[in-house]
Parts: C-alpha cells; structure tokens; sequence
C-alpha cells in the first residue's frame, strides 16, 4: 500500500516564474549539460540550472519542523537525504536536532566537493538506484526532486532501493501534473527530468514498484 500524499514542503518559499523564456531557450543540447549535474547546472549560467546554488536559511529553515513532526524526528534517529546536493536541508535539521545520524548522498561530485562545511563529512557520492547502505538502515529516507531525473526503469530502482534502505518512513517529491495545462506548464520549466507523469500515473507506479512511502508533487 502506497504512503500518504502529503506536501510537506508547503512552508518552502515559492518563486513566480516566467516559463515562456525558458520555453524559447530550451534544446536538448543545454538539457545534456543540465544533465551533467555540475558547475554549469548549479553555479554557472541560469540557462543551464540554477544559475547559483547558495545557502539561504529561508529555503529549508521552515520545512524542517514539519519534517520533524511527521516522522517524529528525534535526536537519536537516523536520516538519509537521496540528492542531497550540496547538503543544505542536512545542515538546517542538524540546527534543530544536532545528534541526529545524518546522511547524503548525491551523483554530483561538483555539489559534494562545493557542499556546506558544516555537514561536508556526512555525504558522498553515488546513484540512487545503488544506495550503499544495509537495508533497514535509516528511519527516515527524503528525497526531493530527484529520481525523477532518472529514466522509468531506473526511477522504479531508485524507489526500491528508497524502500529497501528505510526502516519505517519515507517521503519524495516528482515532476507531476494533474491536467493538460500543468504538463505544458512542466514541459516548459523541466530540465533535468527524464520521468515527468500524470499524478494518477505516478501513483500507480509507486505501487507497482511496492514504494510505501509517502510523497508529493513538484508543479511548476
């Protein structure tokens, strides 16, 4: 049985963004280098990712209690971030729980060897459809806007090996949309996702793939 759709991320600010640009500017030649998941797609050009991936405590400060209340986070238990980036939500739920077991892992080594000093130690590199963990490992697995960077079969890896690595708990967020309008409006904005379907559809593919976690929608 599938998780609880739920959107933890409510309190995450949300920017109004102008698609129609990045519509024109698209090609398959800047999704290959967004793909690459490195300089160019965090630190470089806008055209290419985020045109700067910064610290800003506004972004995860107000998620992170949310976090903890509905996965009863506590100082003794254990997390892992899949696409942890450079390790920004790991260092903002470090502030509110400090003896926390912490973890994340991310396929970029830019992000990682750029990632926050404070929690550089407690991420590595790999792909998230090979997590190098024992199974039952974390009580908590989160992974947001990531596996939908995958193709369909490796996202159904990437989902149990979520499943496979998690005691108890676990919440995603993927490229969704729930009508003609939104997948415009996703076709537009999309860069790096190689998996982008109808909510419905999605929710079916959790189930196929035996992911019992919870999840929710990323909608531009």
């Amino acid at each position: 049985m599938i998780g609880q759709e739920i959107d933890l991320l409510k309190n995450y600010p949300k920017s109004k963004r102008d698609l129609s640009g990045r519509l024109e500017a698209k090609s398959e030649a800047v999704r290959a280098i967004a793909r690459q998941f490195d300089k160019e797609f965090f630190d470089a050009d806008r055209e290419h990712g985020y045109g700067g991936f910064n610290y800003h405590s506004r972004f995860w400060q107000p998620v992170v209690p949310d976090f903890i209340t509905h996965f009863g986070l506590q100082e003794n238990s254990s997390l892992l971030d899949v696409g942890c980036a450079k390790g920004f939500m790991l260092y903002d739920i470090l502030q509110q729980l400090p003896t926390m077991t912490l973890s994340g892992i991310d396929i970029s080594h830019y992000a990682l060897d750029n990632a926050k000093q404070e929690v550089k130690h407690l991420l590595q590199q790999g792909c998230a459809t090979k997590l190098p963990f024992e199974d039952n490992s974390f009580d908590t697995v989160i992974s947001i806007n990531t596996i939908h960077n995958l193709d369909l079969n490796k996202c159904a890896k990437a989902l149990q090996e979520i499943e496979r690595v998690s005691k108890a708990n676990a919440f995603i967020t993927v490229d969704a949309y729930r009508n003609e309008q939104e997948k415009e409006r996703m076709e537009a904005w999309n860069l790096t996702a190689k998996t982008m379907m109808h909510v419905d559809q999605w929710k079916e593919f959790f189930k196929d793939t035996g992911y019992t976690g919870d999840f929710y929608w990323f909608i531009p």
